[in-house]
Protein backbone atom coordinates (compact mmCIF):
# COMPACT_ATOMS: atom_id res chain seq x y z
CA UNK A 1 0.00 0.00 0.00
CA UNK A 2 2.70 2.22 0.90
CA UNK A 3 4.34 2.16 -3.04
CA UNK A 4 0.28 2.98 -4.02
CA UNK A 5 -0.02 5.76 -2.07
CA UNK A 6 3.45 7.51 -2.71
CA UNK A 7 2.77 6.93 -6.74
CA UNK A 8 -0.48 8.70 -6.24
CA UNK A 9 1.00 11.87 -4.19
CA UNK A 10 2.36 13.43 -6.73
CA UNK A 11 -1.09 14.47 -8.41
CA UNK A 12 -2.13 16.17 -4.91
CA UNK A 13 -0.85 18.47 -3.01
CA UNK A 14 -3.18 18.50 0.58
CA UNK A 15 -3.35 21.17 2.69
CA UNK A 16 -5.38 19.66 5.70
CA UNK A 17 -5.78 20.41 9.09
CA UNK A 18 -8.20 17.73 11.15
CA UNK A 19 -10.14 17.11 7.68
CA UNK A 20 -12.64 14.44 7.68
CA UNK A 21 -12.53 11.97 4.80
CA UNK A 22 -14.47 12.22 1.35
CA UNK A 23 -16.14 9.35 -0.46
CA UNK A 24 -17.40 8.53 -4.08
CA UNK A 25 -19.42 5.93 -5.03
CA UNK A 26 -19.30 4.60 -8.51
CA UNK A 27 -23.01 3.05 -8.70
CA UNK A 28 -22.90 0.26 -11.53
CA UNK A 29 -25.17 -2.00 -12.72
CA UNK A 30 -24.52 -4.82 -10.97
CA UNK A 31 -21.50 -3.61 -8.86
CA UNK A 32 -20.04 -0.56 -7.14
CA UNK A 33 -16.92 0.54 -6.13
CA UNK A 34 -16.39 3.08 -3.11
CA UNK A 35 -12.94 5.62 -2.99
CA UNK A 36 -12.42 7.51 -0.19
CA UNK A 37 -9.80 10.20 0.37
CA UNK A 38 -8.57 10.83 3.77
CA UNK A 39 -5.60 12.65 5.70
CA UNK A 40 -2.47 10.83 4.68
CA UNK A 41 -4.63 8.32 2.07
CA UNK A 42 -4.36 10.47 -0.90
CA UNK A 43 -6.75 7.81 -3.09
CA UNK A 44 -7.61 4.49 -2.14
CA UNK A 45 -10.42 1.80 -3.34
CA UNK A 46 -12.68 0.57 0.25
CA UNK A 47 -12.44 -2.96 0.49
CA UNK A 48 -16.08 -4.65 1.90
CA UNK A 49 -16.71 -6.98 4.69
CA UNK A 50 -15.45 -9.96 2.12
CA UNK A 51 -11.82 -7.94 1.46
CA UNK A 52 -13.24 -7.26 -2.06
CA UNK A 53 -12.78 -4.11 -3.85
CA UNK A 54 -16.32 -4.36 -5.13
CA UNK A 55 -19.36 -4.83 -4.14
CA UNK A 56 -22.77 -5.94 -5.35
CA UNK A 57 -25.51 -3.73 -5.73
CA UNK A 58 -27.86 -5.97 -4.51
CA UNK A 59 -30.53 -5.92 -1.71
CA UNK A 60 -32.14 -8.47 0.13
CA UNK A 61 -35.06 -7.57 2.66
CA UNK A 62 -36.42 -9.90 5.57
CA UNK A 63 -38.87 -9.06 7.93
CA UNK A 64 -36.24 -7.70 10.36
CA UNK A 65 -33.06 -7.64 8.63
CA UNK A 66 -31.55 -6.08 5.54
CA UNK A 67 -28.67 -7.86 3.66
CA UNK A 68 -26.45 -6.34 1.60
CA UNK A 69 -23.27 -7.49 -1.30
CA UNK A 70 -22.51 -10.67 -1.07
CA UNK A 71 -25.11 -11.66 1.58
CA UNK A 72 -28.03 -10.80 -0.45
CA UNK A 73 -26.28 -12.21 -3.68
CA UNK A 74 -26.35 -15.39 -1.88
CA UNK A 75 -30.35 -14.53 -1.35
CA UNK A 76 -30.96 -14.57 -4.49
CA UNK A 77 -30.29 -17.76 -5.36
CA UNK A 78 -31.86 -19.10 -1.78
CA UNK A 79 -34.84 -16.87 -1.94
CA UNK A 80 -35.10 -14.92 -5.59
CA UNK A 81 -38.35 -12.91 -4.56
CA UNK A 82 -36.59 -10.62 -1.55
CA UNK A 83 -33.24 -9.81 -3.76
CA UNK A 84 -33.45 -7.13 -5.76
CA UNK A 85 -31.20 -6.24 -8.23
CA UNK A 86 -30.67 -3.53 -11.49
CA UNK A 87 -33.53 -1.64 -9.90
CA UNK A 88 -31.53 1.62 -10.70
CA UNK A 89 -33.50 0.91 -14.10
CA UNK A 90 -36.28 2.37 -12.41
CA UNK A 91 -35.40 5.62 -11.09
CA UNK A 92 -37.62 8.47 -12.31
CA UNK A 93 -39.82 5.84 -14.59
CA UNK A 94 -43.78 5.52 -14.73
CA UNK A 95 -45.24 2.51 -14.51
CA UNK A 96 -45.80 1.97 -17.69
CA UNK A 97 -42.16 2.39 -19.13
CA UNK A 98 -40.84 -0.06 -20.94
CA UNK A 99 -37.61 -0.03 -18.87
CA UNK A 100 -40.06 -1.48 -16.20
CA UNK A 101 -41.83 -4.13 -18.91
CA UNK A 102 -38.29 -5.14 -19.35
CA UNK A 103 -37.72 -5.67 -15.85
CA UNK A 104 -41.00 -7.35 -15.22
CA UNK A 105 -39.69 -10.09 -17.99
CA UNK A 106 -35.62 -10.35 -16.50
CA UNK A 107 -36.76 -10.41 -12.89
CA UNK A 108 -40.71 -11.98 -12.96
CA UNK A 109 -39.91 -12.87 -8.97
CA UNK A 110 -40.61 -9.43 -8.08
CA UNK A 111 -44.10 -7.50 -7.65
CA UNK A 112 -43.73 -3.89 -9.26
CA UNK A 113 -46.81 -1.66 -8.28
CA UNK A 114 -48.20 1.22 -9.12
CA UNK A 115 -47.29 4.58 -7.07
CA UNK A 116 -50.85 6.09 -7.06
CA UNK A 117 -49.78 9.53 -6.54
CA UNK A 118 -46.29 9.84 -8.87
CA UNK A 119 -47.52 6.62 -10.68
CA UNK A 120 -43.96 4.95 -10.66
CA UNK A 121 -42.69 2.04 -9.04
CA UNK A 122 -43.37 0.64 -6.42
CA UNK A 123 -41.51 -3.56 -5.02
CA UNK A 124 -44.42 -5.27 -3.54
CA UNK A 125 -42.76 -7.79 -1.04
CA UNK A 126 -45.67 -8.02 1.45
CA UNK A 127 -48.44 -5.71 2.48
CA UNK A 128 -46.19 -3.88 5.01
CA UNK A 129 -42.99 -4.33 2.70
CA UNK A 130 -43.43 -1.97 0.02
CA UNK A 131 -40.47 0.39 -1.53
CA UNK A 132 -39.40 2.62 -4.29
CA UNK A 133 -36.75 2.18 -6.21
CA UNK A 134 -35.38 5.60 -4.59
CA UNK A 135 -35.61 3.78 -1.25
CA UNK A 136 -33.37 0.90 -1.97
CA UNK A 137 -30.84 2.84 -3.86
CA UNK A 138 -31.10 4.78 -0.18
CA UNK A 139 -30.46 1.96 1.69
CA UNK A 140 -27.34 0.52 -0.40
CA UNK A 141 -25.81 4.39 -0.31
CA UNK A 142 -26.09 4.55 3.56
CA UNK A 143 -24.16 0.88 3.42
CA UNK A 144 -21.80 2.15 1.44
CA UNK A 145 -21.16 5.27 3.51
CA UNK A 146 -20.43 2.60 6.51
CA UNK A 147 -18.08 0.31 4.24
CA UNK A 148 -16.69 3.75 3.76
CA UNK A 149 -16.23 5.05 7.39
CA UNK A 150 -15.31 1.80 8.29
CA UNK A 151 -12.20 1.78 6.33
CA UNK A 152 -11.60 5.17 6.74
CA UNK A 153 -11.84 4.80 10.82
CA UNK A 154 -13.83 8.35 10.84
CA UNK A 155 -17.52 9.47 9.66
CA UNK A 156 -17.79 10.14 5.88
CA UNK A 157 -20.56 12.78 5.13
CA UNK A 158 -19.66 13.87 1.74
CA UNK A 159 -19.59 11.88 -1.75
CA UNK A 160 -19.79 12.56 -5.32
CA UNK A 161 -21.64 9.42 -6.32
CA UNK A 162 -21.63 8.78 -10.49
CA UNK A 163 -24.78 8.17 -12.80
CA UNK A 164 -24.70 7.04 -16.27
CA UNK A 165 -24.59 9.65 -19.14
CA UNK A 166 -28.00 9.26 -20.11
CA UNK A 167 -29.52 9.99 -16.84
CA UNK A 168 -32.35 12.85 -17.77
CA UNK A 169 -33.37 15.00 -15.09
CA UNK A 170 -36.29 12.40 -13.48
CA UNK A 171 -33.62 9.75 -12.93
CA UNK A 172 -30.71 12.35 -11.71
CA UNK A 173 -33.50 13.79 -9.06
CA UNK A 174 -34.28 10.34 -8.11
CA UNK A 175 -30.64 9.37 -7.36
CA UNK A 176 -30.26 13.13 -5.28
CA UNK A 177 -33.45 11.90 -3.58
CA UNK A 178 -32.07 8.36 -2.41
CA UNK A 179 -28.89 10.06 -1.41
CA UNK A 180 -30.94 12.78 0.62
CA UNK A 181 -32.76 9.53 2.40
CA UNK A 182 -29.08 8.10 3.49
CA UNK A 183 -28.21 11.81 5.01
CA UNK A 184 -25.44 11.55 2.62
CA UNK A 185 -24.64 15.38 1.14
CA UNK A 186 -23.93 14.79 -2.58
CA UNK A 187 -21.05 17.23 -3.63
CA UNK A 188 -21.84 16.47 -6.81
CA UNK A 189 -23.26 13.73 -9.43
CA UNK A 190 -20.75 12.84 -12.05
CA UNK A 191 -21.19 11.21 -15.16
CA UNK A 192 -19.51 8.21 -15.15
CA UNK A 193 -17.80 7.97 -18.71
CA UNK A 194 -16.39 12.06 -17.13
CA UNK A 195 -15.17 9.93 -14.29
CA UNK A 196 -13.26 7.78 -16.22
CA UNK A 197 -12.07 10.60 -18.49
CA UNK A 198 -10.83 12.22 -15.36
CA UNK A 199 -8.98 9.34 -13.81
CA UNK A 200 -7.36 8.81 -17.40
CA UNK A 201 -6.03 12.32 -17.36
CA UNK A 202 -5.06 13.01 -13.56
CA UNK A 203 -2.13 9.67 -13.71
CA UNK A 204 -1.46 11.23 -17.44
CA UNK A 205 -0.67 15.10 -16.13
CA UNK A 206 2.86 15.37 -17.41
CA UNK A 207 1.57 14.24 -21.38
CA UNK A 208 -1.27 16.83 -21.56
CA UNK A 209 0.07 20.00 -23.56
CA UNK A 210 -1.20 22.40 -25.71
CA UNK A 211 -1.63 19.90 -28.88
CA UNK A 212 -5.22 18.61 -28.83
CA UNK A 213 -5.52 15.15 -27.92
CA UNK A 214 -8.82 13.21 -29.02
CA UNK A 215 -9.35 9.69 -26.88
CA UNK A 216 -13.13 7.56 -27.22
CA UNK A 217 -13.52 5.59 -24.36
CA UNK A 218 -15.74 2.61 -24.96
CA UNK A 219 -17.27 1.37 -21.80
CA UNK A 220 -20.21 -1.97 -21.73
CA UNK A 221 -20.88 -2.71 -18.21
CA UNK A 222 -23.26 -5.43 -17.09
CA UNK A 223 -26.39 -3.01 -17.97
CA UNK A 224 -25.14 -0.40 -20.54
CA UNK A 225 -22.81 0.21 -22.90
CA UNK A 226 -21.71 3.95 -23.42
CA UNK A 227 -18.98 5.26 -26.03
CA UNK A 228 -17.51 8.88 -25.45
CA UNK A 229 -15.16 11.42 -27.20
CA UNK A 230 -12.45 13.32 -24.79
CA UNK A 231 -10.35 16.01 -25.59
CA UNK A 232 -7.13 16.63 -23.57
CA UNK A 233 -5.12 20.14 -23.97
CA UNK A 234 -3.86 22.66 -21.48
CA UNK A 235 -5.35 25.94 -21.25
CA UNK A 236 -4.21 29.28 -19.82
CA UNK A 237 -6.88 30.31 -16.86
CA UNK A 238 -7.06 33.83 -15.33
CA UNK A 239 -6.54 32.21 -11.51
CA UNK A 240 -3.79 29.17 -11.54
CA UNK A 241 -2.27 30.04 -15.11
CA UNK A 242 -1.82 27.01 -17.66
CA UNK A 243 -3.85 24.04 -16.38
CA UNK A 244 -4.71 20.45 -18.20
CA UNK A 245 -8.45 20.22 -19.31
CA UNK A 246 -10.88 17.72 -20.51
CA UNK A 247 -13.88 18.39 -22.44
CA UNK A 248 -16.79 16.06 -23.58
CA UNK A 249 -17.37 16.27 -27.17
CA UNK A 250 -18.65 13.58 -28.04
CA UNK A 251 -21.41 10.79 -26.33
CA UNK A 252 -23.29 7.61 -27.71
CA UNK A 253 -25.15 4.94 -25.76
CA UNK A 254 -27.28 2.12 -25.41
CA UNK A 255 -29.18 1.30 -22.08
CA UNK A 256 -29.77 -2.42 -22.30
CA UNK A 257 -26.43 -3.83 -24.16
CA UNK A 258 -24.28 -5.28 -21.97
CA UNK A 259 -22.60 -8.45 -19.90
CA UNK A 260 -26.21 -8.81 -18.25
CA UNK A 261 -28.38 -9.50 -21.94
CA UNK A 262 -25.34 -11.66 -22.57
CA UNK A 263 -25.96 -13.57 -19.45
CA UNK A 264 -29.79 -14.18 -19.99
CA UNK A 265 -28.87 -15.38 -24.03
CA UNK A 266 -26.95 -18.33 -22.70
CA UNK A 267 -29.03 -18.72 -19.77
CA UNK A 268 -32.13 -18.95 -21.91
CA UNK A 269 -29.64 -21.73 -23.81
CA UNK A 270 -28.75 -23.83 -20.77
CA UNK A 271 -32.72 -24.24 -20.10
CA UNK A 272 -32.89 -25.13 -23.31
CA UNK A 273 -30.71 -27.74 -22.88
CA UNK A 274 -31.59 -28.84 -19.49
CA UNK A 275 -35.60 -28.93 -20.35
CA UNK A 276 -34.16 -31.24 -23.59
CA UNK A 277 -32.07 -33.84 -20.85
CA UNK A 278 -34.91 -33.99 -18.87
CA UNK A 279 -37.92 -33.48 -20.69
CA UNK A 280 -40.50 -34.92 -17.94
CA UNK A 281 -39.25 -31.33 -16.14
CA UNK A 282 -39.59 -27.89 -16.54
CA UNK A 283 -37.25 -25.70 -15.04
CA UNK A 284 -38.84 -21.88 -16.10
CA UNK A 285 -41.37 -23.28 -13.43
CA UNK A 286 -38.96 -22.43 -10.62
CA UNK A 287 -37.07 -19.31 -9.31
CA UNK A 288 -34.45 -20.86 -7.31
CA UNK A 289 -33.44 -23.00 -10.18
CA UNK A 290 -33.73 -20.19 -12.84
CA UNK A 291 -31.65 -18.16 -10.58
CA UNK A 292 -28.89 -21.00 -10.48
CA UNK A 293 -28.60 -20.88 -14.13
CA UNK A 294 -28.06 -17.17 -14.48
CA UNK A 295 -25.45 -17.40 -11.60
CA UNK A 296 -24.02 -20.11 -13.68
CA UNK A 297 -24.31 -17.88 -17.24
CA UNK A 298 -22.43 -15.29 -15.52
CA UNK A 299 -19.48 -17.53 -14.70
CA UNK A 300 -19.50 -19.25 -17.78
CA UNK A 301 -19.44 -15.91 -19.54
CA UNK A 302 -16.48 -15.09 -18.17
CA UNK A 303 -14.73 -18.69 -18.77
CA UNK A 304 -15.20 -18.28 -22.48
CA UNK A 305 -13.83 -14.72 -22.63
CA UNK A 306 -10.64 -16.67 -21.59
CA UNK A 307 -11.33 -20.26 -23.18
CA UNK A 308 -13.11 -22.01 -26.34
CA UNK A 309 -15.30 -23.95 -24.39
CA UNK A 310 -16.62 -24.82 -20.81
CA UNK A 311 -18.48 -27.20 -18.93
CA UNK A 312 -21.66 -25.64 -17.13
CA UNK A 313 -22.80 -27.82 -14.20
CA UNK A 314 -24.95 -27.21 -10.95
CA UNK A 315 -25.21 -29.46 -8.36
CA UNK A 316 -29.09 -29.95 -7.74
CA UNK A 317 -30.52 -28.04 -10.05
CA UNK A 318 -34.06 -29.31 -9.60
CA UNK A 319 -35.46 -31.61 -7.78
CA UNK A 320 -31.76 -33.29 -6.59
CA UNK A 321 -31.28 -33.26 -10.72
CA UNK A 322 -27.71 -32.45 -11.39
CA UNK A 323 -26.87 -30.12 -15.14
CA UNK A 324 -24.02 -30.79 -16.71
CA UNK A 325 -23.31 -29.60 -20.56
CA UNK A 326 -20.49 -28.44 -22.39
CA UNK A 327 -20.72 -24.90 -23.63
CA UNK A 328 -18.27 -23.11 -26.46
CA UNK A 329 -17.48 -19.95 -27.48
CA UNK A 330 -18.68 -19.91 -30.56
CA UNK A 331 -22.21 -21.34 -29.22
CA UNK A 332 -22.21 -18.26 -26.91
CA UNK A 333 -21.00 -15.97 -29.94
CA UNK A 334 -24.34 -17.41 -31.92
CA UNK A 335 -26.40 -16.51 -29.26
CA UNK A 336 -25.55 -12.87 -29.21
CA UNK A 337 -25.39 -12.51 -32.54
CA UNK A 338 -27.77 -9.55 -32.84
CA UNK A 339 -25.98 -8.32 -29.57
CA UNK A 340 -22.56 -7.72 -31.20
CA UNK A 341 -24.08 -6.05 -34.21
CA UNK A 342 -25.27 -3.22 -31.68
CA UNK A 343 -21.49 -2.72 -30.71
CA UNK A 344 -20.27 -0.16 -32.89
CA UNK A 345 -23.66 1.89 -32.76
CA UNK A 346 -22.63 4.16 -29.83
CA UNK A 347 -19.31 4.70 -31.62
CA UNK A 348 -21.06 6.18 -34.41
CA UNK A 349 -23.52 8.24 -32.13
CA UNK A 350 -20.30 9.69 -30.41
CA UNK A 351 -19.34 10.69 -33.53
CA UNK A 352 -22.21 12.71 -34.88
CA UNK A 353 -22.49 14.41 -31.84
CA UNK A 354 -19.22 15.15 -31.39
CA UNK A 355 -19.05 16.25 -35.17
CA UNK A 356 -15.76 14.60 -35.64
CA UNK A 357 -14.68 11.36 -38.08
CA UNK A 358 -12.71 8.13 -36.96
CA UNK A 359 -9.41 9.94 -38.38
CA UNK A 360 -9.08 12.29 -35.46
CA UNK A 361 -9.40 9.65 -32.53
CA UNK A 362 -6.02 9.16 -31.61
CA UNK A 363 -7.01 6.44 -29.26
CA UNK A 364 -9.47 3.86 -28.45
CA UNK A 365 -9.46 2.68 -25.00
CA UNK A 366 -11.86 0.15 -23.35
CA UNK A 367 -13.74 0.19 -20.00
CA UNK A 368 -16.16 -1.80 -18.18
CA UNK A 369 -15.94 -5.72 -17.51
CA UNK A 370 -17.70 -6.74 -20.90
CA UNK A 371 -15.37 -5.22 -23.41
CA UNK A 372 -13.41 -7.98 -21.92
CA UNK A 373 -15.57 -10.42 -24.29
CA UNK A 374 -13.31 -11.05 -27.20
CA UNK A 375 -15.93 -10.72 -29.93
CA UNK A 376 -16.76 -6.97 -28.67
CA UNK A 377 -13.38 -6.14 -28.85
CA UNK A 378 -13.35 -8.23 -32.16
CA UNK A 379 -16.21 -6.17 -33.99
CA UNK A 380 -15.07 -2.85 -31.83
CA UNK A 381 -11.49 -2.95 -33.67
CA UNK A 382 -12.92 -3.04 -37.00
CA UNK A 383 -15.65 -0.67 -36.46
CA UNK A 384 -13.43 2.31 -35.16
CA UNK A 385 -10.61 1.20 -37.85
CA UNK A 386 -7.64 1.33 -35.13
CA UNK A 387 -4.56 -1.18 -35.34
CA UNK A 388 -5.37 -2.00 -31.31
CA UNK A 389 -7.41 -0.92 -28.63
CA UNK A 390 -5.72 0.28 -25.85
CA UNK A 391 -6.16 -1.49 -21.83
CA UNK A 392 -4.17 0.87 -20.05
CA UNK A 393 -6.31 2.14 -17.59
CA UNK A 394 -8.46 0.05 -14.89
CA UNK A 395 -11.67 -1.03 -16.22
CA UNK A 396 -13.06 -1.48 -13.34
CA UNK A 397 -11.96 0.94 -10.37
CA UNK A 398 -11.46 4.56 -13.32
CA UNK A 399 -14.62 5.86 -12.43
CA UNK A 400 -14.52 5.58 -8.75
CA UNK A 401 -11.03 6.75 -8.96
CA UNK A 402 -12.18 9.58 -11.32
CA UNK A 403 -14.79 10.63 -8.93
CA UNK A 404 -12.88 10.43 -5.98
CA UNK A 405 -10.45 12.86 -7.49
CA UNK A 406 -13.53 15.33 -8.11
CA UNK A 407 -14.60 15.16 -4.48
CA UNK A 408 -11.37 15.78 -3.10
CA UNK A 409 -11.05 18.85 -5.29
CA UNK A 410 -14.87 19.82 -4.27
CA UNK A 411 -14.17 19.66 -0.51
CA UNK A 412 -12.95 22.19 1.34
CA UNK A 413 -10.58 19.88 3.15
CA UNK A 414 -8.11 19.52 0.38
CA UNK A 415 -6.55 21.30 -1.73
CA UNK A 416 -5.81 19.07 -4.87
CA UNK A 417 -3.98 20.21 -8.33
CA UNK A 418 -6.46 21.88 -11.00
CA UNK A 419 -7.91 20.01 -14.04
CA UNK A 420 -10.58 21.39 -15.53
CA UNK A 421 -13.23 19.84 -16.51
CA UNK A 422 -15.96 20.63 -18.91
CA UNK A 423 -19.15 17.98 -19.13
CA UNK A 424 -21.81 18.15 -21.39
CA UNK A 425 -25.64 18.15 -21.55
CA UNK A 426 -26.53 15.18 -24.27
CA UNK A 427 -30.19 16.03 -24.31
CA UNK A 428 -31.55 19.01 -25.56
CA UNK A 429 -33.82 21.45 -23.42
CA UNK A 430 -36.18 24.17 -24.73
CA UNK A 431 -38.68 26.57 -23.76
CA UNK A 432 -42.18 26.71 -25.67
CA UNK A 433 -44.61 29.22 -24.64
CA UNK A 434 -47.54 30.50 -26.92
CA UNK A 435 -48.53 33.89 -27.39
CA UNK A 436 -51.33 35.89 -29.17
CA UNK A 437 -50.62 37.82 -32.45
CA UNK A 438 -51.83 40.14 -35.20
CA UNK A 439 -52.42 39.27 -38.57
CA UNK A 440 -52.09 41.67 -41.30
CA UNK A 441 -56.16 41.37 -41.40
CA UNK A 442 -56.23 42.65 -38.10
CA UNK A 443 -57.22 39.27 -36.59
CA UNK A 444 -55.78 37.68 -33.65
CA UNK A 445 -54.11 34.29 -33.49
CA UNK A 446 -51.69 32.41 -31.31
CA UNK A 447 -48.01 31.18 -32.26
CA UNK A 448 -46.25 29.12 -30.84
CA UNK A 449 -42.71 29.97 -30.26
CA UNK A 450 -39.50 27.71 -29.07
CA UNK A 451 -36.39 28.95 -27.88
CA UNK A 452 -33.15 26.73 -27.39
CA UNK A 453 -32.30 26.90 -23.33
CA UNK A 454 -29.11 24.08 -23.45
CA UNK A 455 -28.60 22.58 -27.23
CA UNK A 456 -27.27 19.31 -27.26
CA UNK A 457 -23.26 18.92 -25.97
CA UNK A 458 -24.13 22.25 -24.22
CA UNK A 459 -21.29 22.40 -21.76
CA UNK A 460 -22.24 22.60 -17.72
CA UNK A 461 -22.62 24.23 -15.49
CA UNK A 462 -24.18 26.95 -17.10
CA UNK A 463 -26.31 29.59 -16.41
CA UNK A 464 -29.01 30.48 -18.62
CA UNK A 465 -31.81 33.68 -19.20
CA UNK A 466 -34.66 33.21 -21.32
CA UNK A 467 -36.46 36.90 -22.08
CA UNK A 468 -40.16 37.38 -22.68
CA UNK A 469 -40.77 40.52 -24.39
CA UNK A 470 -44.02 41.01 -25.29
CA UNK A 471 -45.75 39.89 -22.82
CA UNK A 472 -47.65 42.89 -19.89
CA UNK A 473 -49.99 40.41 -18.34
CA UNK A 474 -49.79 37.16 -16.52
CA UNK A 475 -48.72 34.16 -18.82
CA UNK A 476 -47.49 30.88 -18.65
CA UNK A 477 -44.25 28.58 -20.17
CA UNK A 478 -43.55 25.25 -20.91
CA UNK A 479 -39.53 23.25 -20.26
CA UNK A 480 -39.00 20.70 -22.59
CA UNK A 481 -36.55 18.30 -23.62
CA UNK A 482 -35.94 19.50 -27.00
CA UNK A 483 -35.26 17.35 -30.55
CA UNK A 484 -34.32 13.84 -29.67
CA UNK A 485 -34.65 12.46 -33.16
CA UNK A 486 -31.01 11.44 -32.57
CA UNK A 487 -32.19 8.69 -29.86
CA UNK A 488 -33.70 5.54 -31.19
CA UNK A 489 -37.48 4.54 -30.87
CA UNK A 490 -36.85 2.41 -28.17
CA UNK A 491 -34.76 4.91 -26.42
CA UNK A 492 -37.59 7.00 -27.33
CA UNK A 493 -39.75 5.23 -25.38
CA UNK A 494 -37.86 4.55 -22.30
CA UNK A 495 -37.27 8.20 -21.97
CA UNK A 496 -40.56 8.85 -20.76
CA UNK A 497 -42.10 12.60 -20.92
CA UNK A 498 -40.64 15.56 -23.00
CA UNK A 499 -42.26 17.48 -20.85
CA UNK A 500 -40.05 18.28 -17.67
CA UNK A 501 -42.49 21.47 -16.11
CA UNK A 502 -45.24 23.90 -16.97
CA UNK A 503 -44.61 27.52 -15.44
CA UNK A 504 -47.87 30.01 -14.76
CA UNK A 505 -46.93 33.11 -13.98
CA UNK A 506 -48.59 35.03 -11.86
CA UNK A 507 -48.65 39.18 -10.98
CA UNK A 508 -46.77 40.38 -14.33
CA UNK A 509 -50.07 42.34 -15.02
CA UNK A 510 -49.70 43.99 -11.66
CA UNK A 511 -46.48 44.61 -12.01
CA UNK A 512 -47.12 46.23 -15.70
CA UNK A 513 -49.67 48.55 -14.23
CA UNK A 514 -47.12 49.46 -11.13
CA UNK A 515 -44.85 50.96 -13.80
CA UNK A 516 -46.37 52.93 -16.14
CA UNK A 517 -43.86 55.34 -16.09
CA UNK A 518 -41.09 52.75 -16.93
CA UNK A 519 -39.92 50.99 -20.12
CA UNK A 520 -40.05 47.32 -20.13
CA UNK A 521 -37.04 45.39 -20.74
CA UNK A 522 -39.15 41.80 -20.53
CA UNK A 523 -39.71 39.10 -18.27
CA UNK A 524 -36.09 37.32 -17.43
CA UNK A 525 -36.56 33.87 -16.20
CA UNK A 526 -33.22 32.92 -14.89
CA UNK A 527 -31.84 29.44 -14.96
CA UNK A 528 -28.99 27.49 -13.86
CA UNK A 529 -27.89 23.76 -14.46
CA UNK A 530 -25.36 22.80 -11.64
CA UNK A 531 -22.70 20.57 -11.85
CA UNK A 532 -25.00 17.56 -11.71
CA UNK A 533 -26.54 18.27 -14.86
CA UNK A 534 -29.44 19.07 -12.94
CA UNK A 535 -31.54 22.21 -14.34
CA UNK A 536 -33.35 24.49 -11.78
CA UNK A 537 -35.44 28.13 -12.26
CA UNK A 538 -33.32 30.17 -9.89
CA UNK A 539 -36.16 33.41 -10.40
CA UNK A 540 -38.22 34.73 -13.11
CA UNK A 541 -37.83 38.80 -12.76
CA UNK A 542 -39.89 42.07 -14.49
CA UNK A 543 -37.14 44.84 -15.49
CA UNK A 544 -38.35 48.07 -16.38
CA UNK A 545 -35.56 51.01 -17.07
CA UNK A 546 -36.31 54.97 -16.65
CA UNK A 547 -34.48 57.72 -18.09
CA UNK A 548 -33.22 60.21 -14.71
CA UNK A 549 -32.28 63.39 -15.75
CA UNK A 550 -30.17 65.14 -12.92
CA UNK A 551 -29.41 68.50 -14.40
CA UNK A 552 -28.02 70.66 -11.57
CA UNK A 553 -24.57 69.02 -10.62
CA UNK A 554 -23.48 67.50 -14.23
CA UNK A 555 -25.67 68.29 -16.41
CA UNK A 556 -26.36 64.82 -17.92
CA UNK A 557 -29.24 62.23 -18.28
CA UNK A 558 -28.65 58.56 -16.76
CA UNK A 559 -30.33 56.06 -17.74
CA UNK A 560 -31.83 53.63 -14.72
CA UNK A 561 -32.92 50.11 -14.43
CA UNK A 562 -35.18 48.38 -12.10
CA UNK A 563 -35.88 44.96 -11.63
CA UNK A 564 -38.88 43.87 -9.90
CA UNK A 565 -39.19 40.17 -8.95
CA UNK A 566 -42.64 38.78 -9.13
CA UNK A 567 -44.16 37.44 -6.06
CA UNK A 568 -46.76 35.75 -7.69
CA UNK A 569 -46.41 32.41 -9.41
CA UNK A 570 -48.32 29.30 -9.85
CA UNK A 571 -45.39 26.72 -10.56
CA UNK A 572 -47.83 23.13 -12.34
CA UNK A 573 -45.93 20.04 -13.47
CA UNK A 574 -47.66 17.90 -16.00
CA UNK A 575 -46.61 14.60 -17.03
CA UNK A 576 -43.46 14.74 -15.45
CA UNK A 577 -41.67 12.88 -12.34
CA UNK A 578 -40.92 14.70 -9.70
CA UNK A 579 -38.01 13.04 -7.35
CA UNK A 580 -37.51 14.42 -4.93
CA UNK A 581 -40.93 15.76 -5.14
CA UNK A 582 -41.40 19.81 -4.41
CA UNK A 583 -44.37 21.27 -3.53
CA UNK A 584 -45.40 22.70 -7.00
CA UNK A 585 -42.87 21.45 -9.51
CA UNK A 586 -39.33 19.87 -10.24
CA UNK A 587 -37.45 22.81 -10.42
CA UNK A 588 -36.43 24.66 -7.23
CA UNK A 589 -37.46 28.47 -7.41
CA UNK A 590 -36.84 30.85 -4.77
CA UNK A 591 -38.68 34.05 -5.16
CA UNK A 592 -37.85 37.19 -3.04
CA UNK A 593 -41.28 39.26 -1.87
Amino acid sequence: MANKIQRSSHIYSFCIADALAVMSVDLGSESMKIAIVKPGVPMEIVLNKESQRKTPVTVALKENERLFGDSAMGMSIKNPKIALRYFQDLLGKHIDNPQVTLYRWRFPQHELVKDERRQTVIFKLSHEMQYSPEEILAMVLNYSRGLAEEFAEQPVKDAVITVPVYFNQAERRAVLHAAQMADLKVLQLINDNTAVALNYGVFRRKDINATVQNIMFYDMGAGNTVCTIVTYQTVKTKDSGTQPQLQIRGVGFDRTLGGLEMEYRLRDYLVKLFNKQQPSKDVRQNLRAMAKLLKEANRLKTILSANADHVAQIEGLLDDVDFKAKVSRQEFEDLCSDLFQRVPGPVLQALSSAEMNLDEIDQVILVGGATRVPKVQEVLLKAVDKDELGKNINADEAAAMGAVYQAAALSKAFKVKPFIVRDAAIFPIQVEFTREVEEEDKSKSLKHNKRILFQRMAPYPQRKVITFNRYTDDFEFCVNYGDLAFLSQDDLQAFGSLNLTTVKLRGVGDSFRKHLDYESKGIKAHFNMDESGVLSLDRVESVFETVVEDKPEEESTLTSKYTVLLPKYIWVARNSVLTPPPPTGPFTVLFIF
